[in-house]
Parts: structure tokens; C-alpha cells; sequence
């Protein structure tokens, strides 16, 4: 294809990495100047009337063409311009990160089917080793998968799911060479060491073995929307990928098909989830061949998921409860909710998140005020709840394979404490702290976190949690980055992040905003941040906002945001609302042209959502969507300096987002601040895969952050809000 001369590059001196090279405010008058994309006409169709998209042509679906590669390999070399000088900074902050990461560590072991399973690094490895031990922990070790071998000649790789065979002979994974979230299906036999030619392509995740050893059951995807809708049966030995038999396929856009196998391993459960609604179909594990069956049928608004264990079902389900409630029921009659008995009632202020079993108890995640707890229900005993002290923190149960256990294993974090894994014996409670996440240079009674509330504009509190060094002044001087997500019902947790540590210990402030969106309060937080509610997100971050200036937890002119996916939506919404709140922002794969992306369901995961954001094709969603889509609201204005990173292969948010959303706001808006759009073009919705790699990631927008920091004050031009 014709390479276009869009692009105009003046990277005078951008060569130099001395610090003095470049003037403090990022973009001078001599200094880089960004690529300037082409205005091309395109009307994009809808049944309400059409709109003009003059940068639509930068979406490129092969990802192949020059001219739209050529636009974001000049975005690169400007990002690289501007942030050149800064390299030092950028380095000192990477030696940081790397120095808090323990590079010999390794996960507390699992058993399973006679062996203790666990995941090492080693110094230096990007990738993790699964290894395995016979019987007991203190066994000869045996690898049974080195990612760092397999990743070898990839710029890219990610481990997916994997499953060893009951018999223990034979390891079945997936592997993502691209970015793309289109995995590869390999299996190895354990004895031999050696690569069996069965292989599947363009396949999901999980993984499951029937009970035979020699049955494998896998998830395909479909080409176009790479929605997971199918399962495949094969058998090892017989041709793979179109030769496998298609045992299930769901063509209701609407649902993402999953499979688990059940604690009973009598079940292999083919669970399919709409945003709404969900349904599980049972495969028999020692019957593979065997039809599935449907456990309760679909409807309209319940939720539900199991597990199955000597002859009865435990059920999560929202039947008669926003909030959920776990309920068992004898196999037979799992269909008679007359014949379903409470574990955890249906409660208006607590929700059942998750839950695991065991022939000794039953185990739940649930959620009060916010905040996350484990409660254990021994058979014939009284129910109890594992809770802690701290202010905000997170305990999720884990589920353990082995039918038999007799022990919780629970994680705890929170802002302060490193994740800790604990495991409870049932009968006696005696708790036992199995390992704390080692963290080199970490001391955590220098640091302090709170849980607060902002009121927001119809009265509503948000929760707020914060963290700070000790003796960081909380008196409306220090530098303030809040973080924000408000999608899916997926609560913002306040859990730990070793990088955090390189700007708290420059006197940071750092917050986490639990918007409206997001689950912290119970299943109506959600409804109320999503479909016609979805502006709640927006204004419930402002609030928080101006609540932790207002409360001098940071300086008036030193806010920032961050947020990713559909995270980035709401860092793109409030720049628009209120730029004057924010000095800069930090947007990672941002979900950001709202309606373009809904209108077109060949878009991975229009269909699934449209109970999320509603469907376009509805006039009154389509206009709700409009009102807020920060692609199609920016305005002249002035905006903070913002920085967004990207992948080419991303299949979450596709990258053509971003990078018109970049297009546009340096088109549109009314200041000079510093806007820079930074894609990897050899990675996806989660960045860089290595360990150490995606801290290149990391460092780069602190890098960004600090030295938006430091430069003089460039506040947006007086606008609406000003």
C-alpha cells in the first residue's frame, strides 16, 4: 500500500540524553514536534444518523499497513523524543523496581492427584517453571514446564492455562506467541519429556482432561470477534484443530463460553456467562463422548455458578438475592429451588463473591462495607469469619484441588502488608502463615494507609482507600495520583504493588477511587455505574478528587490520574469534564471510542456487553453513550499532559482507539501541554509478558509522571470548569 506523507518529524538535538538538553517543560517552541495525522472522510453508520470520523483510517485490522504503522512508529520516535532526555530518570526508576522483585522466589506448593505442584523463578528468568514433587514436599523435583524455554525466539510470550492429565503422565497447555490472546494448544508427556504433535490453534485458556488420560477438552474462539463460543473433544493420537470433534458451540453473541472440571472430577462443567445471565451444561468426565446436559436452564437476569462434590451442588446463585447467596442442594433435584438450602442467605449489605469446597467445609469470599473477608462453614459447626485490623485490605479464599482438605488456604493483602498466604485448620482454627511475598528493600512500618469517604453529587459515599509514606506531609503539599477503574462489576482492591514504593518514597500520596461500577458496595454499586447510570463513574472519581484535595491529602496544582481498559474510559471522560482537576494522566489501553466500537459487532466484545453499555441500535442508549464518550466529547480546551500506552495486538481494546483518540485531542485542544501516545508494537492488552520486561512499562510512565512534575506550571487554559 502507498506510504503517505502524513508525517512530519522535527526531533531537533533529540538525540542528547543529558538532562539539560531538553527544556523542563517537555515541549518547547525549538524542541520535538508530534506527528500530525492525516483528516481523511468517513461517516461512521448508525441508525440514529451518521458521524464524521476523519481518523477512522487508522484502523488496520491486518495490522499490516504502511501507512498506519508508519503513524505509530512516528508517535514511538516522538514519545522516545521527548521522554530521550529523561532516559536517566527512567533508568534509575527501572533499577528501582527491579530491586524490590525477589528474584529467586517461588508459590506455596498445591496437591493434586499425588503431587505438589508450585511455580519458581530463578535470578535473571523472565518466565516461571512449573515444577512438581511426588507425595511429599521434600521429593526430588521434576520440571514440568520451563516458560523460559518456551519463550525462547519470541518477542512475545505468555503462558495460558494448563492441566496435567489425572493419571499425571501428560501436561496440556497454552501458549500466546503474539499478544493476541489467540493461543496454541501443545501437550507434552511427562515421562518422555518429549512434544506430542496434538495441537489446536486460535483456543481459549482452560484446559481439562477427562478422567480417561487420553480425552482433552479445549475452548475455540471465533476467528473474527475472538469471542470464546465453542468446545472442542480431542483425543491424543487422532489429527487436531479441524479434525477435533465440536462438542458444544453457543452462537448467542451475547456469552463467552468457559469450562472448569468440577471438585468431584465426576463432571466437567461448560459454564457460559453473559453479563446478565449465565448457564452450565455438565460433559460426564468419565464418559467423554457422552452428550452434555444442562444444569439450570438460562433466564433472564440469573446469575449462577457450582461446583459439584458427593452427590450434591453447591450454588452461587442471585435467585432471589442482588447480592448472591451459596445455597446446596442433593444432585437429583438441583433443578427444585424449593429444595435448595441456604449456607450464606441472601443479605442487603453483604455479597457472596466466591466461594471453594471440600468433603471438611465450605469456604466463601464475601464482601462488607467494601471490603473483603473469608467466611468458613464446617459441616454440622457454626459458620466464622476471618477478618483483620487494617483499615482497607483484601482475603480471598483459595480454591484447593484436593477434594480431601482439611485446611482454608487464604491470601491476605493490603497497601502496606505484602500478600500473605495463610491456611486455617478447620477443626482445631489454628492459623498458619505459609509465606509473605518477599519484597528486597521493603520495610512496610514506614508506610499508612486509611479508608475514607467523599460525598459525592447526589449524596452518595465513595470509599476511598490511601497509602503514604509516614512521614510524607498530608498538609495539601505532596504530589497526588488516584487510581480508578468503575467497569464489570470488578472491584478496585487495595492490594500491594512493589512499584508503587519508587513514588511513595518521593513523597507521593497514592489513592484508589471505588467508583460506582465496580462491586465494593454490593451488587447495586454496579448497577448503579453502568448502562444509563455509567456518568456515576465519572463524577464519583471527581468527587474523590476534589474530597482528597479538599482534605489536604494532596496539593491543589500536583493531581494525577491512572487508570487502564475500560479504566482509560474513565481517565478519558474526566479530562474531559474536569481537565482543570488534573496537571497530568496516565491512560494504558484505553477503552475510549465508545460508540464507534459498539456499532461494529465484528469488534471483539461488542456483543457480550452490550447489558454493560448498552446497544447503539436503542436511541436512547445510543444518545446516553454519546454524552459520555471521551472520543467524541473532546472539546477546545485546554487538557493536563497525558500519557497512553498501547499494543498492536491488542484484543481487549483495539489500538486504533487510542491512537485517534491522540489524534484528535492534539488536534482539538487549546493548550501545549505534553500528549504522548507510546505503543508496543509486539504486545497486547497487558503489556510486556516477562516479569522484569513489563517493568519497563511501569517505569516509563513514572518517568512520565515525574518529569510532568517538575517542569513549570502548564495548567490547562481557563475552560468550562476553570
Amino acid at each position: 500500500m502507498k506510504r503517505t506523507a502524513l508525517l512530519v518529524l522535527a526531533l531537533a538535538g533529540c538525540g542528547s540524553t543529558a538532562p539539560s538538553a531538553q527544556p523542563a517543560n517537555l515541549q518547547a517552541a525549538a524542541g520535538p514536534r508530534p506527528p500530525v495525522a492525516d483528516r481523511r472522510p468517513y461517516q461512521v453508520k448508525s441508525p440514529h444518523g451518521d458521524r464524521e470520523d476523519p481518523y477512522y483510517w487508522l484502523r488496520d485490522d491486518t495490522r499490516k499497513r504502511a501507512d498506519v504503522l508508519g503513524y505509530l512508529e512516528a508517535e514511538n520516535t516522538y514519545a522516545r523524543a521527548v521522554l530521550g532526555p529523561h532516559k536517566p530518570l527512567e533508568d534509575k526508576l527501572l533499577a528501582e523496581l527491579k530491586s524490590h522483585v525477589q528474584e529467586d522466589d517461588a508459590s506455596v506448593p498445591v496437591f493434586q492427584d499425588g503431587y505438589w505442584y508450585a511455580t519458581r523463578y530463578s535470578a535473571g528468568q523472565e518466565q516461571p517453571v512449573v515444577v512438581r514433587r511426588k507425595a511429599t514436599r521434600d521429593a526430588p523435583e521434576e520440571v514440568v514446564l520451563d516458560g523460559n524455554e518456551l519463550a525462547r525466539g519470541h518477542s512475545f510470550f505468555a503462558f495460558g492455562g494448563r492441566a496435567v492429565s489425572r493419571d499425571g503422565q501428560l501436561v496440556a497447555w497454552v501458549d500466546d506467541t503474539v499478544g493476541r490472546r489467540q493461543y496454541v494448544l501443545h501437550v507434552k508427556d511427562l515421562r518422555t519429556g518429549k512434544l506430542l504433535p496434538d495441537t489446536a490453534t486460535n483456543v481459549a485458556e482452560p484446559v481439562v482432561w477427562a478422567n480417561d488420560n487420553k480425552t482433552l477438552f479445549y475452548i475455540g474462539k471465533d476467528p473474527v470477534t475472538l469471542r470464546t463460543d465453542r468446545v472442542f473433544r480431542h483425543a491424543l493420537g487422532e489429527p487436531g484443530g479441524s479434525g477435533d470433534t465440536e462438542v458444544f458451540h453457543e452462537p448467542d453473541g451475547q456469552y463467552y463460553v468457559a469450562i472448569f472440571p468440577t471438585k468431584s472430577h465426576r463432571y466437567i462443567e461448560i459454564y457460559l456467562s453473559a453479563t446478565t445471565h449465565s448457564e452450565v451444561r455438565l460433559l460426564d468426565a468419565d464418559h467423554p463422548a457422552a452428550p452434555d446436559r444442562v444444569v439450570l436452564p438460562r433466564e433472564r437476569d440469573h446469575i449462577y455458578q457450582l461446583d459439584h462434590l458427593d452427590g450434591r451442588f453447591v450454588i452461587r446463585s442471585n435467585a432471589g438475592a442482588k447480592n448472591f447467596r451459596l445455597v446446596e442442594v442433593p444432585e437429583a433435584k438441583v433443578a427444585d429451588r424449593g429444595a435448595w438450602h441456604d449456607l450464606i442467605p441472601a443479605s442487603a449489605d453483604t455479597l457472596v463473591e466466591d466461594f471453594t469446597i471440600s468433603r471438611h467445609y465450605v469456604a466463601a469470599t464475601v464482601r462488607n462495607g467494601g471490603l473483603s473477608k473469608v467466611e468458613i462453614l464446617p459441616p454440622g459447626g457454626a459458620a466464622f469469619f476471618l477478618d483483620a485490623t487494617e483499615p482497607a485490605y483484601v482475603m480471598d479464599v483459595d480454591s484447593l484441588p484436593d477434594p480431601d482438605a482439611r485446611v482454608v488456604r487464604y491470601e491476605y493483602v493490603s497497601q502496606v502488608t505484602p500478600r500473605t498466604t495463610y491456611e486455617i485448620d478447620v477443626a482445631s482454627r489454628t492459623k498458619t502463615r505459609l509465606k509473605v511475598q518477599p519484597v528486597p528493600g521493603y520495610d512496610p512500618a514506614n508506610y499508612a494507609s486509611e479508608y475514607l469517604h467523599a460525598r459525592a453529587s447526589d449524596g452518595t459515599q465513595i470509599p476511598i482507600s490511601v497509602v503514604y509514606r509516614k512521614d510524607t506531609p498530608r498538609d495539601g503539599t505532596a504530589p497526588l495520583l488516584i487510581n480508578g477503574y468503575g467497569s464489570y462489576g470488578f472491584s478496585s482492591e487495595p492490594g500491594f504493588d512493589s512499584s508503587r514504593q519508587a513514588l511513595l518514597d518521593r513523597g507521593w500520596v497514592l489513592a484508589i477511587a471505588h467508583v460506582r461500577g465496580g462491586q465494593e458496595m454490593g451488587r447495586s454499586w454496579y448497577e448503579d455505574g453502568k448502562l444509563m447510570h455509567k456518568r456515576n463513574t465519572f463524577t464519583d472519581f471527581i468527587a474523590a478528587t476534589e474530597h482528597l484535595v479538599a482534605s489536604r491529602y494532596g496539593a491543589r496544582d500536583q493531581v494525577y490520574a491512572i487508570g487502564g481498559s475500560a479504566g482509560g474510559l474513565l481517565i478519558g471522560a474526566i479530562v474531559n469534564l474536569r481537565p482543570d482537576l488534573y496537571r497530568g494522566v496516565i491512560s494504558q489501553v484505553p477503552f475510549v471510542d465508545v460508540v464507534t466500537t459498539m456499532l461494529d459487532e465484528s469488534i471483539p466484545l461488542t456483543t457480550n456487553e452490550f447489558d454493560e453499555w448498552g446497544n447503539p441500535k436503542d436511541k436512547a442508549a445510543y444518545d446516553y453513550m454519546l454524552s459520555y464518550s471521551p472520543y467524541d466529547n473532546i472539546k477546545p480546551q485546554g487538557y493536563p499532559s497525558i500519557y497512553v500506552r498501547t499494543g498492536l495486538w491488542d484484543s481487549q481494546v483495539q489500538y486504533f482507539e487510542p491512537a485517534k483518540w491522540v489524534a484528535k485531542l492534539r488536534a482539538t485542544r487549546t493548550d501545549d501541554n505534553l500528549i504522548v501516545l507510546d505503543t508496543d508494537m509486539a504486545a497486547g492488552h497487558g503489556g510486556k509478558s516477562g516479569r522484569f520486561d513489563r517493568l519497563h512499562d511501569v517505569a516509563r510512565y513514572m518517568t512520565f509522571l515525574l518529569a510532568v512534575h517538575d517542569r513549570p506550571d502548564r495548567r490547562p487554559r481557563p475552560g468550562k470548569h476553570a
